[in-house]
């Protein structure tokens, strides 16, 4: 039988498969209200003791794995969260059970999280579950499976893993992860890619489908999981996975080098970042420039609007660590289907065309004038691009920048200090792309969006499951909108990357530079794979594969054309 999903993790593994449920905790028969408030707040704390004890420890045993052990350093941080914490400390006080109160705070500001179109911050709402989960079973003395230990090499099936599942894992005998749900970005993913499992997600019916104990062979090359009887195809895959660890092993080696392609033109790799936590800088300092800083995780992980001071302290951490490299932050990209709380907004029919993004600031200009204020106050601190999203026309990026100068003006006539700042704007509409030759006349620099671009462009819901078959990031009046862009912002000498998910694809991406493209931006995870690809092509090869697939009929036949 073969089950097909979405690689997160390459390689090829084979085992048997195991098949994990978790234990999950049901609070149906606790009592929300309980007698005893002083013995309520008494079992938080000893259960909140108890569980950064074990992220502690988690965390130290993962010395040399750093991406994991970045992940339960974030754990820690949430669960010593002053806000969520007084709010717990509040509803036992109140009289609420303690296991009541961790679920309904915890589940608040993950369920406000989860909204997000962006996966990374939605990523921020699986910390909170993994952390809430944890605190619960420790309040209600739930035990987990033992993943840590295995006898034979194993096929990891489950619904979904948190990361504390990923991270205890018998490393020596899981030989690939299959769930149904999870991301690209998830750090299930990121786990696994940097433990060198392979893995698989997105595999629908999974765990109604495999049995416990059958052989499996998981080919995440393909994005599939194949069960039954395999001996035929056994020496075939062990082939395929002795050639895969020889490639991985040399990819890595790109790591640290400058992006470039095989004739010496140098193309700039840069970083995506979706907070200003040390271990995600840090994890980026290769990079040779920030080219999407996203700002709304401030919005999204508060109960508040984040005030000026508590803006400028992110901007600055950020800017600091990355001094002279610069920084391009997204000014605040929420609205229609990310919806804050504290921030009432209304429903919208189509919220992917509605009031959102900049749209939303300039309807909210103190909203917006507060983020500019704290932007412009950071400058000082390191080399900052402002970059306006889901710009449909020129008329509201103007409006943006002539908010932008006069709040520079007021600040100088406070005596406050004001770096030089680049002013640009987020391609990610085909309205403005068609307006590229306008928009390099007045940006300083321009950055390809190409999720929505592509989304807007083939009118299909990159979110809605019913038509990723016509979302198809390889379409060839994508790539020819790209190369018009592209082609305007160098008549006018003006800087021009890519943050989108193109960038990020080793076989997207000499198609983009042969479009004439010198700066991408990506997750760091993905850039030794980049450089690798860019390395192994010159200019003139990468010029006549974007020509190729501009003139590609069809998706199937560009994507054909760029995996060579």
């Amino acid at each position: 039988m073969q089950m097909q999903g979405t690689e997160v993790s390459p390689g090829v593994g084979m085992g048997s498969i195991f098949l994990y449920a978790p234990r999950t905790v049901c609070l149906e028969t606790v009592e929300r209200c309980a007698a005893d408030s002083a013995q309520q707040l008494e079992a938080y704390l000893d259960a909140r003791q108890r569980a950064a004890a074990q992220l502690s420890a988690l965390r130290d045993s993962l010395q040399g794995r750093e991406a994991q052990a970045k992940i339960f350093e974030a754990h820690l941080e949430l669960l010593e969260d002053e806000e969520m914490e007084g709010e717990i400390r509040d509803r036992i006080e109140d009289g609420t059970h303690a296991a009541w109160a961790v679920q309904e705070v915890f589940s608040f500001y993950s369920d406000l999280l989860a909204q997000t179109e962006d996966e990374l911050i939605r990523q921020r709402a699986a910390d909170l579950q993994d952390v809430k989960d944890r605190l619960l079973r420790i309040l209600l003395q739930v035990e987990q499976p033992d993943l840590s230990h295995f006898s034979e090499p194993v096929i990891l099936a489950a619904r979904e893993l948190s990361p504390s599942d990923t991270a205890s894992l018998d490393t020596a005998h899981v030989a690939g992860i299959a769930t149904e749900q999870g991301g690209t970005t998830s750090h299930m993913a990121v786990l696994a890619r940097s433990l060198g499992i392979p893995a698989v997600l997105g595999i629908h019916g999974l765990t109604e489908t495999v049995h416990h104990g059958e052989p499996a062979v998981l080919d995440a090359g393909a994005s599939l999981l194949l069960t039954g009887a395999l001996e035929e195809l056994r020496p075939d895959y062990e082939r395929r996975r002795a050639a895969f660890e020889v490639k991985a092993r040399q990819t890595a080696l790109f790591a640290q080098r400058p992006g470039s392609t095989a004739d010496g033109v140098a193309v700039a790799i840069g970083a995506n970042l979706g907070s200003d936590r040390a271990e995600d800088l840090t994890a980026a300092l290769n990079a040779e420039f920030v080219g999407l800083f996203r700002s709304e995780f401030l919005y999204m992980q508060s109960d508040h609007l984040p005030t000026e001071e508590e803006q400028l302290a992110a901007y600055r951490r950020v800017l600091t660590a990355f001094v002279p490299r610069p920084v391009t932050v997204r000014t605040l990209d929420i609205g229609g289907d990310k919806e804050l709380p504290y921030l009432p907004m209304d429903r919208e029919e189509n919220p992917f065309l509605g009031l959102r993004a900049l749209r939303l600031c300039l309807a909210r200009p103190d909203l917006f004038r507060t983020q500019l204020r704290a932007l412009l106050r950071a400058s000082c601190y390191g080399s900052l691009n402002i970059m306006f999203p889901m710009v449909s026309g020129l008329e509201e990026f103007r409006r943006a920048r002539a908010m932008l100068e006069e709040v520079r003006e007021e600040l100088l006539r406070e005596g406050c200090a004001v770096g030089d700042v680049g002013v640009g704007v987020m391609i990610e509409t085909p309205s403005l792309a068609l307006l590229a030759d306008h928009v390099a006349a007045e940006a300083d620099f321009a950055s390809l969006g190409t999720n929505d671009l592509c989304q807007y462009l083939t009118a299909a819901d990159r979110g809605n499951p019913a038509v990723t078959q016509y979302y198809q990031s390889f379409h060839p009046a994508l790539f020819r909108l790209v190369g018009q862009v592209a082609r305007s912002f160098t008549r006018a000498g003006k800087p021009l990357s890519v943050c989108g998910e193109l960038a990020s694809d080793p076989a997207a991406a000499p198609v983009l530079v042969g479009l004439g493209l010198r700066k991408l931006s990506m997750s760091s995870a993905c850039a030794p794979a980049v450089k690798e690809a860019l390395a192994d092509k010159t200019l003139a090869q990468m010029e006549a594969l974007a020509d190729a697939v501009c003139n590609a009929s069809t998706a199937g036949q560009a994507q054909a054309l760029a995996q060579g």
